[in-house]
C-alpha cells in the first residue's frame, strides 16, 4: 500500500509538471556550489531580479529549480559569506545552470553586495531555527582547545547546558533524550566524549550545523524538543587539501582531495587524545598501565554518476576507552549512510538514504573474584525516500516515506569462571518505526507565505521478549507472556500536523508563527543530569506509552542598519503528555521490571527568547537572553503538585564576541549566565533500628547557586598568499577566565564537628583553565 501511495503521488506530480509546461513556461535548475571546494551550498538563495519576490532556496544538496514564463532574466545567487553572483540568460527552453560562488573575503567590493542580501532572518520561513557557520564556531574560545559544535549551540537562546563543561543540552524545557541528533541523516544516540566534556563532532569534518527548536519540518520526527542536523563535508573536488591541529588534549588531521576533478572527491578526518601516552611515561606502575583516551574517524566519498544521479557514502566511528589494572569501560558510536540523489525531471528531486547506526558500551572487571563483562547496545537499520517537487516559484512540495528497524539490548552480564557476579540478561527486543509525510511551502501573496504539512508515524514493539502481568498495585508479577521473534507486542501511531506562517511587514521586518505536534517512541532511562554512556534506551511498550508534545511559537524578526544587525523575539508554549519520571528511591540499575519504577504525567514549558546579532564589521557576535519556566505534574510525585525539572532555568543569558583586530589577529570572548538548576535536598532526618535516614524536601524544591563564566581566546594566523601554500595559526584559550567556582553538584554528609547536623558540600570541576592549539592548512 505504501509503495502504491508513493507511485500515485509521483504520477500526480508528473501530470502537474506537464500541465505547467503547457502554459508556455520553462525551467532553469542546477546546483549552487562553493567555488573553492565544489561542495553544494545548503540554503543558498536564487532570486529573479526582474520579478521581485520570486526566490527559491537550494535544498540539502545545493539543488534549486525555478519555473518561469519564457523571457530574458537576471538570476542572483546569494549565500551568506560569499560573493553574490548574477547570471543573465535568455530563457526559451528548459536548461541547466550550475553556479560556483567565491567566498566574500576575496574582494571587499563584492562583500558590500553580499551583505545587502543577508536578510535571511526576515525573509525565510524558518523560525526557532539556529544556523551556524563552522568558521564562526572555530573563532569561539574552547575548553582545552577543542572546538565543539554542541557547546556553540549551548550559547544560543532557548538552549540550556546539562552542566559545567558538558556537551549535553536541553531545548525549551525538553529532556536530553528529546533531541534528535543526526549526522549525515544517521541518528547519534550519545554525542559525548569523556563523560560528556566533549562532543563526538570533529569541527574539521563538519560542513553545516542547524538546530530546529520549533517549527520542525514534516520530514523529521521521533523526538519532542529539537532536531540537530549536522552535515559532513563532501571533500574538495578541485585540489588536495591537508589541515589539522595539535592541542592541549588532542590532535587532528584532515585530508580531502578530488578523485576525479569536478566529479568525485573524498574526505578523511581523524582526531585522538593522548593522555594515555603520558600515563605510559610515568614511573608509577598504577598509573603507567592506565588508559584514558577517545578517538574519532569521519570519512565520506561522493561521485557524480551523470547529470541526474549523484552518490554519497559517509561514515563515522568514534570510541572512548578508560581502563585501570582491574577495571575497563569503553563506549562509542558507529554510523553509515549511503545516499542516492536522482532527478526525475528538472523540478522533481529525490534522495534515497540507507542508514545504519550503532551505539554500544562495555564494562568489565579483570579481578578473579569479581571478573565480569557487561555489554549493551542500540542499533538502527533504516531507509528514507524523500522527494522535493518545485511546482512553481510559489509552491515547493516535499513528501516521502521512512522506515527504521530498532534493536535493543539493554544489558548482558557474563561472569568469569570463579567470579561471584551473577549472569544476567535484561529483556532484549526490537521495534519497527515508520512514517509518511507531505508538506508544502506556499507563497500566498507577496507578503504572506505558509508552510503546511502532515506526518503519520507508527511504532510496533516486536519480540522476542516477555511481558509481565502485575497485581492491582502494579508491583508484583502474577504472570508472564512470552513473544517470539518479530511477533507483535504493542503498536502505537498518530498524526503529527505541522503549520508555519510568515508575514512580511516591510523590507526589514516580519512576523512568524508555527505549530507542530511530535511523537517520541524511544525513551532514555537515566537519573543523571546529562546523557551518560551507560544510560539505557527503551522502546514504547505495553506499559510505556509514546511521549507527545504540542508547541506553538510566535515571533517578531527585524534587521537594522543595512542588515548589519539582525534581531528577534520569540514566545513559545509547549505542553507535553506521557512524560516519564521516577518514583522516590527508584531502582533503575539493571532492573528487568523497570516499568514498576516509572511514573508518567504531563509537562509544560513556556518562555520568551531575545536575540541580537551583529554579522559584519571587525566586531561580530551575538547577545541572547531567555526567560523560561519548565514544570511537570506526575501523580505519585510531590503529592501531585507541579514541580520544576532539574534543567529548569528561569534566566539565561549569553554574550559571544569576535574581534578581527587585524588580518592576522582575532580575539574572542564568551560570557554565560544562568539561574542555578533545581535539586532535591534533605530537610531533616530520622533514626530507625539504629540507622539514620534523610527526610527530603519536595521534588526539586531548592536551587543550586547561579552559574556564570567568562572564556577568552586570541588567535594569530599567518595569512596565506599566492606564493605560499602553507598557512598556520596559534590559538590561546582561557576557560573560566575569572576562576568562578561553579557548582557541578552538591552532596550531603554528617558534620565533622557536630554529628547531629548535616552539611552540604559543593563540588566544582574547573578553575581557570588555559590551553594552546596550533592549526595548519596546506
Amino acid at each position: 500500500m505504501m509503495k502504491r501511495l508513493i507511485t500515485s503521488v509521483i504520477l500526480l506530480l508528473c501530470l502537474l509538471s506537464t500541465a505547467v509546461r503547457a502554459q508556455d513556461k520553462v525551467t532553469v535548475s542546477g546546483y549552487v556550489k562553493d567555488g573553492a571546494t565544489g561542495e553544494g551550498l545548503i540554503g543558498a538563495s536564487v532570486s529573479v531580479q526582474e520579478l521581485p519576490g520570486t526566490v527559491v532556496a537550494t535544498n540539502e544538496y545545493g539543488f534549486y529549480s525555478l519555473t518561469l514564463p519564457k523571457g530574458q532574466y537576471t538570476l542572483l545567487f546569494n549565500y551568506i559569506g560569499y560573493v553574490t553572483t548574477s547570471k543573465a540568460l535568455q530563457l526559451t527552453t528548459t536548461q541547466k545552470l550550475d553556479v560556483a560562488l567565491g567566498q566574500s573575503a576575496t574582494a571587499l567590493k563584492e562583500v558590500e553586495i553580499t551583505t545587502r542580501k543577508e536578510d535571511n532572518n526576515v525573509r525565510s520561513m524558518e523560525m526557532s531555527t539556529l544556523k551556524m557557520q563552522v568558521s564562526e564556531i572555530k573563532n569561539m574560545p574552547a575548553l582545552l582547545g577543542e572546538v565543539d559544535v554542541v557547546k556553540a549551540i549551548q550559547m544560543m537562546p532557548g538552549v540550556q547546558t546539562a552542566g559545567e563543561g558538558t556537551s549535553g543540552f536541553y531545548v525549551r524545557g525538553g529532556g536530553a533524550d528529546q533531541n534528535l541528533i543526526l549526522l549525515d541523516e544517521a541518528p547519534v544516540y550519545n554525542a559525548s566524549h569523556l563523560m560528556g566534556f566533549f562532543s563526538v563532532f570533529n569541527a574539521d569534518a563538519i560542513k553545516d550545523v542547524q538546530l530546529y527548536k520549533g517549527g520542525i519540518p514534516a520530514q523529521h520526527g521521533s523526538r519532542l524538543s529539537s532536531l540537530l542536523d549536522i552535515r559532513m563535508k563532501e571533500g574538495n573536488n578541485q585540489k588536495m587539501e591537508v589541515s589539522g591541529g595539535i592541542g592541549t588534549i588532542a590532535s587532528r588531521l584532515t585530508l580531502e582531495a578530488p578523485i576525479v576533478k569536478d566529479k568525485s572527491s573524498f574526505i578523511l578526518s581523524g582526531r585522538r587524545t593522548y593522555a594515555d601516552v603520558f600515563f605510559g611515561l610515568s614511573k608509577d606502575e598504577h598509573i603507567k598501565d592506565n588508559d584514558l583516551y577517545f578517538y574519532d574517524l569521519n570519512a565520506k566519498v561522493n561521485y557524480t554518476l551523470n547529470e541526474k544521479n549523484r552518490l554519497f557514502v559517509s561514515g563515522y566511528f568514534g570510541r572512548d576507552v578508560a581502563a585501570t589494572n582491574s577495571f575497563m569501560m569503553n563506549w562509542g558510536n558507529a554510523t553509515a549512510t549511503v545516499r542516492w540523489n536522482h532527478l526525475f525531471s528538472d523540478r522533481l528531486f529525490s534522495n534515497t538514504t540507507f542508514i545504519f547506526s550503532d551505539f554500544d558500551y562495555a564494562l568489565g572487571s579483570t579481578l578473579e573474584e569479581s571478573e565480569f563483562t557487561w555489554k549493551s547496545h542500540i542499533k538502527d537499520y533504516g531507509i528514507k525516500n524523500d522527494y522535493t517537487f518545485f511546482l512553481n516559484p510559489k509552491n515547493q512540495l516535499r513528501f516521502g516515506v521512512q522506515v527504521t528497524y530498532h534493536n535493543f539490548m539493554p544489558a548482558e552480564v557474563k561472569p568469569g569462571k570463579t567470579s561471584y557476579v551473577n549472569e544476567l540478561k535484561l529483556n532484549a527486543n526490537s521495534a519497527l518505526e515508520g512514517a509518511l509525510y507531505v508538506s508544502n511551502e506556499h507563497q500566498l501573496t507577496d507578503r504572506l507565505t505558509v508552510d503546511y504539512g502532515l506526518r503519520f508515524s507508527n511504532f510496533t514493539n516486536l519480540g522476542p521478549g516477555k511481558v509481565y502481568r502485575y497485581d492491582e498495585r502494579f508491583e508484583t508479577p502474577i504472570d508472564t507472556v512470552n513473544y517470539g521473534r518479530f511477533e507483535k507486542i504493542k503498536s502505537y501511531g498518530g498524526l503529527e500536523p505541522r503549520l508555519a506562517a510568515k508575514y512580511d511587514l516591510n523590507e526589514v521586518s516580519s512576523i512568524k508563527a508555527s505549530y507542530n505536534r511530535t511523537l517520541q517512541y524511544l525513551h532514555q532511562v537515566s537519573n543523571s543530569t546529562s546523557a551518560m554512556p551507560f544510560d539505557v534506551w527503551i522502546p514504547s511498550n505495553t506499559y510505556v506509552k509514546p511521549q507527545l508534545a504540542d508547541q506553538v511559537v510566535a515571533g517578531y524578526f527585524r534587521n537594522f542598519n543595512d542588515n548589519m544587525f539582525e534581531g528577534s523575539v520569540e514566545l513559545y508554549y509547549k505542553w507535553m503528555d506521557n512524560q516519564i519520571d521516577y518514583k522516590d528511591y527508584a531502582e533503575i540499575f539493571l532492573n528487568e521490571r523497570l516499568e514498576t519504577e516509572l511514573l508518567t504525567g504531563t509537562g509544560e514549558a513556556y518562555g520568551a527568547e531575545f536575540y541580537l546579532r551583529k554579522q559584519k564589521g571587525q566586531l561580530t557576535g551575538w547577545l541572547s537572553y531567555t526567560l523560561s519556566k519548565t514544570e511537570r505534574t506526575v501523580p505519585g510525585i510531590n503529592e501531585g503538585n507541579p514541580y520544576p525539572l532539574r534543567h529548569d532555568r528561569r534566566h539565561s543569558g549569553n554574550l559571544v564576541l569576535a574581534y578581527q583586530f587585524s588580518p592576522s589577529i582575532n580575539f574572542g570572548a564568551n560570557w554565560t549566565y544562568s539561574t542555578g538548576g533545581a535539586i532535591t535536598m534533605p530537610v531533616g532526618r530520622y533514626e530507625y533500628n539504629g540507622k539514620t535516614y534523610p527526610v527530603y524536601s519536595e521534588r526539586n524544591g531548592y536551587r543550586l547557586p547561579a552559574y556564570h563564566r567568562l572564556d577568552l581566546s586570541a588567535t594569530y594566523e599567518k595569512p596565506r598568499n599566492e606564493f605560499k601554500k602553507y598557512s598556520g595559526s596559534w590559538t590561546l584559550s582561557i576557560y573560566n577566565a575569572y576562576a568562578r567556582k561553579n557548582a557541578f553538584s552538591i552532596y550531603f554528609r554528617e558534620s565533622e564537628d557536630d554529628r547531629t547536623r548535616t552539611e552540604a558540600v559543593k563540588t566544582y570541576l574547573f578553575g581557570l583553565l588555559p590551553s594552546l592549539t596550533y592549526n595548519f592548512n596546506f
